[in-house]
């Protein structure tokens, strides 16, 4: 009897407990929340444990074994998680994908920390994403995507992510409440895959209008992104007003000091965008009444990204006036929140660096006050910008690597430049650089570079040849000395270059005779392609370990080992076509389209790279059929004409999948083999461009159908890639 009693009262007790006690702290319940999702074999077998703030709120973890658990010890948990991530990679050997359909595949029996580990953040915080990143990768998104990169993102690091998805939806009721119809509002918007520049203040209008389903759909995404961003941590980075308008608003408000942008990616006068002065007093209206309503739909953490001037001109380049925009968005956004920090990307002072001369920057920059202005150094494996302005005249800053163009899916990144610059920042940046980050335009093709500059924002002690033998070992699951050499070999004789605008394999860009018919591709590779085969065969040799990571890059690296073959095979028909060998012609016309063949077989073996669910994920937004073949044509637009085939940017995005290759790619090559063929067997001069006008049709043609694509089968990854290489590895 005393024993029941004394249990009663120990539970009233317990009920009598002050809020908050003996409930899981809310960062550590994040972080076993992470470890459910990413790892659920492991997650009971993994504690996690708040550490105090650290004098300095330097971000920190602990790892250590004890008894039969792993201790995960950090001071919240974003640090948990790069803590659990160190543990995934340094002792089960496994890697994160940033894609919600490739597994993480650990060992059976968890292995065991041997010696208590402990590391620090070297900086305060780690940025990632782009505007364009929403258009060439992530528009298609559903939550299950979502929340497979937002752990990915904890699980490196990141504090301060781009979250711009969601916000038209905040716009159409601004723009309503102003006097705008739901018609003018929703066609002031482009469709969902051209978004992006949009926001930029690039292009309106173009294949709208949007429908109010994706409207709807975004704001709750939205919700559910912010939500988990700050549930890890951190810091999402939501938009703000920076003067883009519609153009019917000066109907409404005549007297409103109301531009014309400068022209953009060759798109006709009538997708133009239109700047209100930020000196008119609309401006500042319009300023709080989106921050208002954004906030009341997904919160704020005081931080607003704003690019006023992206890639188009401003109506001004007097420094004053510059100076007087600049301080004039920042006073408006802190009249709507008075903690407001501007988070701005300085791709601008590297692409128009002719316009943007030191005067002008420094007014620009310096105009809002010290620390309230957070600057992301764009492309730095390219162009320090940090360097050329003062360390941006005292204004904090990130150190950003780029790595990718329009989702393009060339082997390519710098590496040890890479390394050499970061190490440079961190001793030369001054105490005003804030933070790495990464900038990509799209996820696809070199995923490990990343996971490389997120690493580089602690202080691991890994130097790089180690960290290779690492990241091979975790790819293939085990220890392989040929392996390692594989990696060793790419990031020696491959990894060389930074990304450029367009790059791609020939067989990407638009058929020609010569050269590179467009500036938005660029086929040249900096290194002899049998280094790469070299690799390649010493992937093949390592053997199946059954891992996906393996079988991604045996394709991976074996889709740019082939498509690097197109180029010499174009030049020989093209000597033969001047010499008027038809033989010739015909036999690499062959060998060409064959190339072409094997290629849509290989990138068929792996479902990252198809065109395929591209369009499946586009198609299932849809609501209505209507809205279904809306999204499909949107998407197909992106990745081929960009544009109409009057536009300046067609095959930017190009990418070498399944289903783009057979049915694009070298139906176009077929065209031109075809033509210049027919006009050496006729006895006349091959006009080009009269195939070129035919290109142009079937470009369009294919970017406005929603006939099904060719359906390559997928067979035995490991047996189709030795047969492909095989055929085409260098004579000895």
């Amino acid at each position: 009897m005393k024993s029941f009693f004394a249990i009663l009262a120990l539970l009233a007790a317990v009920v009598s407990l002050p809020a908050g006690c003996g409930r899981p702290d809310a960062d550590v319940a994040a972080a076993q929340g992470l470890a459910g999702r990413i790892v659920p074999g492991y997650a009971s077998k993994i504690r996690f444990e708040k550490l105090a703030p650290a004098a300095d709120s330097t971000d920190r973890f602990e790892l250590e074994t004890v008894g039969r658990k792993l201790v995960v010890r950090g001071n919240n948990a974003n640090s948990m998680a790069v803590g659990l991530n160190h543990f995934l990679k340094y002792y089960a050997r496994t890697s994160v994908s940033w894609f919600a359909g490739q597994p993480v595949e650990v060992p059976a029996e968890m292995p065991v920390v041997a010696e208590k580990v402990a590391h620090s953040a070297l900086l305060d915080d780690r940025f990632f994403l782009n505007y364009c990143t929403f258009g060439y990768t992530m528009v298609w998104w559903q939550w299950r995507d979502w929340e497979r990169l937002i752990d990915w993102m904890a699980l490196n690091g990141v504090t301060l992510p781009l979250a711009i998805t969601g916000q038209e939806a905040v716009w159409a009721r601004v723009w309503q409440r102003l006097g705008l119809t739901d018609e003018q509002v929703r066609s002031y918007f482009t469709g969902p895959a051209h978004l992006p520049w949009h926001r930029m203040s690039n292009l309106d209008y173009w294949q709208s209008p949007l429908p109010q389903s994706w409207l709807d759909a975004q704001v709750e995404l939205q919700k559910r992104i912010v939500a988990r961003e700050r549930e890890l941590n951190m810091k999402p980075v939501l938009p703000a007003f920076a003067g883009h308008v519609p153009a019917e608003l000066g109907e409404i408000y005549p007297e409103a000091k109301i531009s014309r942008m400068s022209k953009w990616g060759g798109f006709e006068d009538r997708y133009r965008s239109h700047f209100l002065d930020p000196l008119d007093p609309l401006f500042a209206r319009i300023q709080r009444e989106f921050l208002a309503e954004q906030t009341a739909l997904f919160g704020t953490d005081h931080i607003y990204g704003a690019d006023p001037f992206n890639e188009v001109d401003p109506p001004s380049w007097e420094p004053e006036f510059l100076a007087r925009v600049s301080r004039t968005i920042y006073d408006t956004m802190t009249e709507a929140d008075p903690e407001a920090e501007w988070l701005q990307m300085t791709w601008l002072f590297y692409l128009d660096r002719d316009k943007w001369h030191d005067d002008r920057i420094e007014a620009f920059v310096t105009a809002v006050p010290q620390d309230k202005m957070l600057l992301l150094d764009y492309y730095c494996e390219n162009t320090e910008v940090w360097r050329q302005t003062h360390s941006y005249h005292g204004q904090p800053y990130f150190w950003c690597y780029l790595g990718n163009f329009g989702g393009n899916t060339m082997l390519v990144g710098n590496f040890d430049e890479v390394s050499k610059r970061i190490d440079g920042v961190l001793a030369e940046g001054g105490n005003n650089l804030r933070g790495l980050g990464s900038t990509l335009e799209g996820l696809d093709s070199n995923p490990f570079m990343y996971d490389y500059v997120f690493e580089r924002a602690w202080d691991f002690p890994v130097d790089d040849d180690r960290w290779f033998d690492a990241l091979a070992d975790r790819y293939l699951g085990y220890e392989d000395t040929g392996y390692r050499r594989a990696w060793d070999a790419l990031r020696k004789n491959v990894y060389i270059t930074s990304s450029k605008y367009g790059h791609c394999p020939l067989l990407n860009a638009r058929p020609t005779l010569e050269g590179i018919l467009t500036g938005t591709t660029d086929a040249e590779i900096k290194y002899d392609n049998d280094e790469l085969f070299e690799v390649w065969a010493k992937m093949i040799d390592a053997g199946d370990s059954g891992r996906d990571t393996y079988r991604y890059w045996l394709v991976n690296v074996g889709r740019q080992t082939l498509g690097n073959l197109f180029l010499p095979l174009r030049d020989g028909f093209t000597a033969a076509c001047r010499a008027k060998d038809l033989a010739r012609m015909k036999e690499l016309r062959s060998e060409m389209l064959e190339l072409a063949a094997d290629l849509e077989t290989l990138t068929a073996q792996h479902g990252a790279f198809s065109m395929q669910k591209w369009i499946d994920d586009s198609r299932s937004f849809g609501t209505t059929p209507e809205e279904r073949d809306y999204y499909e044509v949107n998407g197909r637009t992106l990745l081929t004409t960009w544009g109409d085939r009057a536009q300046s940017i067609n095959d930017y995005a190009n990418r070498t999948w399944s289903g783009l290759v057979a049915d694009y790619y070298a139906e176009r090559w077929r065209m031109f083999l075809d033509a210049a063929v027919g006009a050496v067997e006729a006895g006349r001069k091959f006009d080009e461009e009269a195939i070129f006008n035919a290109m142009a049709d079937f470009e369009k043609e294919f970017a406005g159908s929603t006939k099904p694509l060719t359906q390559t089968p997928a067979g035995d990854v490991c047996e189709i890639v030795r047969e492909l290489y095989l055929k085409y590895k260098p004579e000895s």
